[in-house]
């Protein structure tokens, strides 16, 4: 089983540039891809990020710079970044690893997108996660 759907295309090889910052993989159908890490954290597949369901994403910015700290295999259909920011419950199937290399133009686009409508850069510090404060009584 190659990924999470049935007769995708498996992976040949796996690359981690660290200095060019992108994760290289080439798959069993002859394509390759090179996946910027930004772009695997914008769009990690981890609750924290996609959210639960349909309209709970959470815009991730000022990821330029993240990089990869680890890269461990899960079972025999994906991988699990760690990323220099801390973050790394997002499990990359076969499949969703050519999802991101497949459809990058369309990706960074709709990132754009988001970041414009939400009037925020790319660049900016993530928000700080709002919740119960611990104040003194």
């Amino acid at each position: 089983m190659a990924g999470l759907k049935s007769g995708a295309p498996a992976p040949l090889n796996i690359t981690v540039h660290s200095q060019s910052k992108v994760l290289e993989i080439s798959f069993s159908d002859g394509c390759e891809f090179r996946i910027p890490f930004e772009l695997m954290r914008v769009y990690s597949p981890s609750a924290e990020v996609a959210g639960h369901g349909p309209g709970q994403e959470v815009l991730q910015t000022g990821k330029r710079d993240v990089a990869l700290k680890g890269l461990e295999p899960v079972g025999n259909y994906a991988v699990q970044p760690a990323f220099s920011d801390g973050h790394d419950s997002g499990i990359f199937s076969w499949d969703y690893l050519y999802f991101l290399g497949s459809q990058q133009d369309q990706l960074w686009a709709d990132y754009q997108a988001r970041l414009t409508a939400a009037g925020v850069d790319r660049d900016a510090p993530m928000p700080e996660k709002s919740g119960a404060s611990c104040a003194s009584h």
